[in-house]
């Protein structure tokens, strides 16, 4: 027993040593100065592999291939929500090959600034649009429970190919406490965001880190600010109907909702999701 003792005395002064003498580090780098961005692929194509980007370079290095393609409609870097790239600030070249055969499709420049953005392509022909991504972001802190998610709406609608919509368009939800429409920031027309916005929830389980369905709706305004009738879509029934949708919304998460596609032609509007917390 008393060499058990001495033996177990032993092996705790070893690791007390081992302890002090390595110290767990991990291999980071400072972010500091450096410009971040998400890319985002909205052109308008059908949603097909033929058409996904299987490679992306950033000024001359390769950022994405085959192993993580840029889906349409989706975003890279992929993976866990929050990510994104780094490089210099300044001047950035992007260059996008479409299809395994890896065809140039898109070279383009612009400028990135220090801090997080959100980089959209919306036409192979046309320079992206950058939008400032509004962090550090903002949160509700409370005794009981929050009943706030944040969405951001983007306006990336075309009419027909090569026809950006001159539409102003207001995003709404249903008021889940009155029932009534909230408008979800301000009008935008196209290439425009509303930045983030607060849209009440009341999670479906009270025990629960909370989420619930939430219904949206989109209005045409005019250039008076008022709402004239609602967002009209051709549907696969080649008729036009108002828009609806619903998605689930999440407690204190933030989201952005992008409209894209063709209003009047295939491939059909929708609204897609990308969730950035």
């Amino acid at each position: 027993m008393k060499i058990i003792k001495n033996i177990s005395l032993i092996l705790m002064v070893i690791m007390t040593i081992s302890c002090d003498k390595h110290e767990i580090e991990y291999a980071t780098k400072s972010i500091d100065g450096l410009a971040e961005f998400q890319l985002h692929y909205f052109v308008p194509v059908t949603a097909t592999s033929s058409n996904n980007i299987y490679r992306v370079e950033i000024n001359g290095s390769l950022f994405a291939n085959s192993d993580a393609p840029l889906t349409t409609y989706n975003a890279v870097p992929k993976g866990s929500v929050g990510r994104f790239y780094t490089v210099e600030p300044g001047e950035v070249n992007i260059k996008l090959y479409k299809g395994t055969s890896e065809e140039l499709v898109y070279d383009r420049t612009t400028t990135l600034t220090v801090g997080k953005q959100n980089v959209f392509i919306y036409g192979f022909d046309e320079d992206p649009i950058v939008f400032n991504n509004g962090y550090p972001y903002v949160a509700n802190i409370t005794e009981d429970t929050d009943s706030t998610t944040y969405v951001k709406f983007y306006n990336f609608l075309f009419e027909t190919d090569g026809v950006p919509t001159d539409l102003k368009l207001q995003y709404q939800y249903i008021d889940p406490t009155t029932d009534e429409l909230v408008n979800i920031g301000e009008p935008v027309a196209f290439g425009e965001t509303t930045g983030w916005q607060p849209v009440k929830l009341i999670k479906d389980v009270y025990n629960s880190s909370g989420s619930t369905r939430v219904y949206y709706r989109i209005k045409v305004v005019d250039n008076n600010g008022n709402i004239v009738e609602d967002l009209q879509l051709y549907n696969s029934s080649s008729k036009y109907v108002s828009y609806s949708d619903y998605w689930t919304g999440y407690i204190g998460r933030r989201v952005h909702h992008v409209m894209a596609g063709f209003r009047s032609a295939q491939p059909r509007a929708s609204v897609r999701l990308f969730y950035a917390l």
